[in-house]
């Protein structure tokens, strides 16, 4: 058995991008470590969980419950200042986002010391759909994994060929989500020709979803319903397919057959 090492942004990134594939890890026996840099504090929510400042507190809350309904075996909130996003705000010079690379990943560097990981997820070089913070994550991710010789680091990302037909879709329903355009994510994520696995975490669909459902936080803002909220609205069934799948980078390993195991590369030399 393996110690797979997460690295996320925020509380509630881990349940979007890779809930499922952390689910599946450690039903399979695997040693999973969440490993969350902010706790999300400048964070888009509604106004009203904002204004006693407790939201930080209430997000590390859900973390945890978020990581237990997945079978993680430690969280660690490494408590680094939150960038924020939208509203043409600003990060402030001591966030996240604005941190040198070895300060940003001392923390991530010690818990992957400390667990010998044999296999660290981050984020892809775009940050998925480019948040400050979720740059940051790769950047610190490959600088800490570097310097801790963890010997697999895998870019968990979307199929940005099929990330570009939903937004369409979405788009053409007016109100639905208005703040997303197909414009912005003509870059975003990985294009589909170097990704290099497509894990399959369908029978792991019920503890993604009740990880996403722990951050009620993250589910309205003062515009209405985010897109966890939306997404928590589809039937099992359909959340099962829409949600079944989940994708990465593995780095230095060359786009070949989609591997479906995150451990795969550990198992034999990259071509």
């Amino acid at each position: 058995m393996s110690t797979l090492v997460s690295f996320h942004a925020h509380p509630d990134d881990e349940a979007l991008l890779v809930g499922g594939t952390l689910a599946r890890a450690a039903a399979e026996g695997h040693r999973v470590v969440l490993v969350v840099a902010t706790d999300g504090e400048a964070g888009l929510s509604a106004s009203r969980l904002r204004a006693d400042g407790t939201l930080g507190a209430r997000r590390r809350a859900e973390l945890d419950a978020s990581a237990s309904a997945l079978g993680v075996a430690r969280v660690v909130s490494l408590g680094l200042p939150d960038s924020g996003w939208g509203g043409g705000a600003q990060p402030s010079a001591g966030a996240f986002s604005r941190l040198s690379v070895a300060q940003a990943g001392a923390g991530l560097l010690r818990v992957l010391e400390q667990e010998r990981a044999d296999v660290l997820t981050i984020y892809d070089e775009n940050g998925g759909y480019g948040h400050p913070d979720h740059r940051q994550v790769h950047c610190a991710g490959v600088h800490a994994a570097a310097r801790a010789s963890t010997p697999l680091v895998l870019e968990a990302t979307l199929d940005r060929v099929l990330i570009t037909r939903i937004v369409r879709l979405v788009s053409l329903v007016p109100g639905l989500l208005p703040e997303v355009r197909v414009a912005d994510y003509a870059g975003a994520y990985t294009a589909r020709s170097r990704l290099t696995h497509r894990v399959d975490v369908r029978r792991y669909a019920d503890a993604k979803r009740a990880a996403m459902a722990a951050h009620a936080t993250q589910a309205t803002s003062d515009e209405g319903a985010r897109t966890l909220a939306l997404l928590l609205r589809l039937p099992p069934r359909l959340f099962r397919r829409a949600l079944g799948y989940e994708w990465f980078v593995q780095r230095g390993r060359a786009p070949g057959p989609l591997l479906d195991d995150v451990f795969a590369g550990l198992r034999a030399p990259s071509p």
